[in-house]
């Protein structure tokens, strides 16, 4: 630690200050490279740390300027090699959220960083140069290496943590808006002490070479601490306000013309290359949001070799505006590109989950579902951190672009005459590239109109939903089973159970074209083998689902009800309908109907409003007393065998259709239950004491070969369950619908899969399959290549026809 009361400044010092940033930022570059070819960094590993490093180098350059130093003190140069140790660290902490961090090499960083910490203090002392430069430079190393190590220790110990990381910044703030927290604070050894305290401690608990309970009780003790000493500062400042105030209206009534011209010339020394490279780094926030693909696949370097013309049109305009309305003209059109890039992070991420662009009317009311997914898939610890810096990402790309905006419109107006020229040679290029239909890469032109055409999208989207209300309503009236009596319906399969059982993410990729493919097809021969051994016999085909990667419901319902259910806005008005499903069908004609779904852990009204189930089962009904399973709040075995206890196992009862859902097969696949003797099963707290292989989502999904063979393995345990369950507990008179709701997300399917799922129908009475014989299906569980594809609506309107009398 270092401070500016050591003594005066001698010699010592080496002319290098402009040095000190350039050097600082090749260092870090090749400390990056380095931990890249050794640890691996990652697409996540190397933003964060070379947008980092680009920021502190900044930072030091403008810090160098506003304290006019000239110099570049050996100390100086200890701090800029701690600096240095913190954007490594922080990268490594940036790749541990989509893969393992190496906890060796970041804790070494830290270690190491945290001793020089001690080195530079101790060559102030010695050599007697202690700078505020020096100072300052000193305190921000410390608080942005305690910043990063509290993120990371937050992902295991809570996010309570990052208040360790944020106090300073936090004081910072305050001091922009109570000018009393700005004045100069007295020297104290103990703060020292207590900076120094929170970078051991952290550095302590991301090592986990102390027990878990021990690190936090030492974590919560140096917060304790952090506390204490902000709020003596805090205290002091505020007993001193009213003197803090008068000395500064003192200076402002003074108008020390002397001073003014001092200080003036020490900003002028570094005021133009800062200024300068503001002007670029603003130059390429806007250029970059306007020009950036909408698709992770796209998003490669030959992307941005694009000429936005929507930039050039409005730097054109701003240039003969007056300044008052320039400002007004950037302070829309920042915020309107700062949401164009929203939306581009958001379609980016809808392609990979769902293979569809972001929808703002149909999508938005996902938010809450999927925060309740995200937490009950990856825990609600980690969920909460991704949704704060969701909404940290979303607030900073407002302001970020908004400022870039305003300073490029200002520097145009400001310098009119070069402006002119190369906005009108820039645009006569767009122009022939455009005519020409010039592009690096397909689909993606030079002469780039793609902010534009966003726009227009998302306002032909918001249009086609509204819309689409009356379009969809009027197909909801138009059913032509919607008066059949009940006698009518269904009469092909009397006196059967009828189980329609959805399996999670069981999709065209599980059967064909992957590497567990071959696994999964060997499971449902020899599943077919087993049934017909029970004498069942089966037939399969391939459904298109109106989902991709997720949201189940819509698949679920979008077969139900014979309809195209793609989007929230049509569920919603589906389930306010009086639209005949396939369970009100069943109701109707006699058979009691049950919904199983032990993913849901609340009331669901559209159950009996809609659907008009007899009876609800869900996690809260079914007596489990196991763990969960990742997702899945119980393993599909349980599930199936808890249907058979409840329902199927009562004597002297009407027949009963049932939709099951199982979701063992659920996204993350990080931890796989195994099949067990029926017997044992009970009441589920066997699982408690089976061993289970179970990694971490960060583990799994750094490597795609991995997270390829989970899924595969999660799809096999479910097939093998059921089939278990048909040969041990199928009686007679039992009908299965088996199918997929959707395919898994792209990290499992790659770009541009089909939406294909496959559906097998299990029957031990052979009429049950002569019924539908005339639809092609093909014989066993296992669909081909050349297997049927239908839509997914199209399955209740032929179910019906096929077993109506």
């Amino acid at each position: 630690m270092r401070t500016v009361e050591v003594g005066p400044v001698t010699g010592g010092r080496v002319r290098a200050a402009p040095a000190g940033p350039l050097a600082g930022l090749i260092a870090q570059l090749l400390l990056l490279s380095a931990l890249a070819a050794t640890v691996g960094l990652g697409r996540t590993g190397w933003i964060a740390g070379v947008t980092l490093g680009v920021v502190t180098d900044a930072a030091l350059a403008r810090g160098l300027a506003r304290h006019g130093s000239d110099r570049f003190g050996v100390a100086d140069w200890v701090t800029l090699a701690r600096a240095t140790l913190a954007v490594g660290v922080a990268a490594l902490v940036a790749r541990s959220f989509d893969q393992p961090a190496p906890v060796a090499v970041l804790v070494a960083l830290a270690a190491v960083a945290l001793a020089l910490d001690a080195v530079d203090g101790w060559i102030v002392r010695r050599t007697r140069t202690a700078t505020p430069f020096g100072a300052h430079f000193d305190g921000e190393v410390d608080a942005f290496l305690i910043l990063v190590l509290s993120v990371y220790v937050a992902r295991s110990a809570g996010p309570w943590v990052l208040a360790i990381g944020a106090a300073r910044y936090g004081f910072l703030a305050a001091g922009w808006l109570l000018p009393w927290m700005r004045a100069a604070l007295p020297p104290r050894h103990w703060r020292k002490v207590v900076a120094a305290t929170q970078g051991i401690t952290l550095t302590i608990a991301a090592a986990g070479v102390v027990p878990r309970a021990l690190a936090q009780v030492a974590v919560v003790a140096a917060l304790a601490l952090l506390s204490e000493s902000f709020g003596r500062d805090v205290v002091w400042l505020w007993s001193r306000r009213h003197a803090t105030r008068d000395r500064l209206t003192a200076l402002a009534n003074r108008g020390d013309d002397r001073g003014v011209a001092r200080h003036g010339r020490r900003r002028g020394r570094g005021h133009r290359g800062i200024a300068a490279g503001l002007t670029i780094l603003a130059l390429l926030v806007v250029w970059a949001a306007l020009v950036a693909p909408d698709q992770l696949g796209r998003l490669t370097p030959s992307a941005f070799a694009r000429l936005p013309i929507e930039g050039f049109a409005v730097i054109a305009v701003a240039i003969f505006l007056p300044s008052r309305t320039r400002r007004l003209l950037a302070c829309i059109a920042g915020p309107v590109l700062g949401l164009l890039v929203i939306v581009k992070i958001l379609d980016m991420g809808f392609f990979e989950a769902f293979d569809r662009p972001f929808n703002p009317i149909a999508d938005g009311s996902y938010t809450g579902i999927g925060i309740e997914t995200l937490r009950d898939s990856i825990g609600r610890t980690y969920a909460n951190l991704v949704v704060a810096g969701a909404a940290v990402l979303g607030v900073a790309v407002l302001v970020l672009t908004t400022l870039a905006v305003l300073r490029l419109t200002r520097v145009a107006a400001g310098h009119r005459r070069r402006s002119l020229p190369a906005i009108a040679g820039l645009g006569t290029v767009w122009a022939l590239c455009w005519l020409f239909g010039a592009q690096l890469i397909s689909n993606a032109p030079i002469a780039s109109t793609s902010a534009a055409g966003l726009v227009v999208r998302e306002v032909r989207l918001v249009r086609a939903g509204v819309e689409d209300h009356a379009i969809f309503g009027d197909e909801i009236r138009h059913d032509r089973f919607r008066s059949t009596p009940g006698a009518r319906l269904l009469t092909g399969l009397r006196g059967k159970d009828v189980l329609l059982v959805f399996v999670e993410s069981y999709g065209k990729v599980a059967v064909q074209g992957s590497s567990f493919s071959p696994q999964v097809d060997a499971l449902l021969d020899r599943g077919t083998k087993r049934l017909q051994a029970a004498g069942f016999a089966s037939r399969s085909a391939f459904l298109t689902s109106s989902t991709f990667g997720g949201i189940s419901w819509l698949a679920h319902s979008t077969v139900q009800s014979g309809l195209w259910v793609d989007t929230q806005l049509r569920y919603d008005q589906l389930v306010e309908s009086r639209r005949l499903t396939l369970s009100v069908a069943f109701k109707r004609a006699g058979w009691r109907t049950v919904s199983d779904v032990p993913s849901d852990d609340r009331a669901w009204p559209q159950g009996s409003s809609f659907y008009h189930y007899d009876k609800l089962y869900d996690r809260r009904n079914v007596g489990y007393r196991g763990p969960k399973f990742s997702y899945a709040a119980m393993p599909d075995q349980y599930v199936l065998l808890a249907l058979q206890r409840l329902e199927l196992a009562k004597r002297h009862r009407r027949p009963l259709f049932a939709e099951v859902d199982l979701v063992s097969s659920h996204t993350p696949w990080t931890r796989i239950p195994q099949l067990i003797g029926w017997n044992d099963v009970r009441n589920g707290s066997i699982f408690k004491r089976l061993p289970v292989a179970q990694v971490t989502r960060a583990e799994l999904f750094s490597d795609s070969k991995r997270v390829h063979a989970a899924y595969g393995q999660s799809i096999e345990y479910t097939l093998s369950a059921l089939v278990s369950f048909v040969q041990h507990y199928g009686k007679d008179n039992l009908v299965l619908i088996v199918l997929g709701d959707h395919q898994p997300a792209k990290v499992i399917t790659g770009e541009n899969p089909s939406h294909d799922v496959p559906i097998s129908v299990i029957a031990h009475d052979p009429k049950v399959l002569d019924r539908i014989a005339g639809w092609g299906w093909q014989s066993g569980l296992r669909p081909s290549p050349s297997a049927p594809v239908w839509r997914m609506d199209a399955f209740r309107n032929r179910f019906f026809r096929a077993f109506d009398s």
